[in-house]
């Protein structure tokens, strides 16, 4: 398993997967945001882009038959149809790329709940700290470097990220961070 240093070119995949994305759900759509390591300017990562739709309704079968209808394929995982956040199970569905595209994961999370918030505070704290996202990029790295099964890896970067995440509660408290519709908000500003 490999960490890549950041690359530049990632924002412009992530502008070409979420067009695709709009085009085939339309309305549905309600926000599509870039999150996960690739969105953070200057943070190592897995060079697998992570695209989350935020949606109204988590119709299942109608979601599935639309992106399915562009070649993207719903993953049958249980972890990937719910997931906890701030203690609450979530529901969610994600979705592959089709055969021989870029890797990406499409995550349809529903607009407002705890687990759209989680993937926008993790962008949005490293994206605020330079220092945090160094040492987190330099952390992904050690490990990968030394485990090379992408379970083990994920299972030992879990408990790293919770204590990452309650740094980043602490740093939306403090400065006033709130998801917005269309993107997050500093006390009243939207950025």
């Amino acid at each position: 398993m490999a960490v890549a240093d950041y690359r530049s070119t990632w924002t412009a995949e992530f502008a070409e997967l979420s067009d695709r994305l709009q085009s085939a759900l339309g309305q549905r759509a309600v926000v599509i945001d870039h999150v996960g390591s690739t969105s953070v300017p200057g943070l190592a990562a897995k060079d697998c882009i992570d695209a989350q739709v935020r949606v109204a309704a988590l119709d299942e079968a109608e979601l599935i038959s639309l992106l399915s209808d562009v070649g993207f394929r719903c993953r049958p995982e249980e972890w990937n149809r719910t997931e906890v956040s701030a203690g609450v199970r979530c529901p969610k569905l994600v979705f592959a790329p089709p055969p021989g595209e870029r890797a990406t994961n499409v995550h349809l999370r529903l607009l407002g709940g705890p687990n759209a918030r989680y993937a926008l505070l993790f962008r949005d704290y490293l994206r605020a700290r330079d220092d945090v996202r160094d040492a987190w990029g330099a952390f992904k790295q050690r490990l990968a470097a030394r485990v090379t099964d992408l379970a083990d890896y994920g299972q030992i970067k879990a408990p790293a990220t919770d204590v990452l995440m309650a740094g980043a509660e602490r740093w939306a408290a403090e400065s006033g961070w709130v998801v917005s519709g269309g993107g997050f908000d500093f006390g009243g500003t939207e950025h």
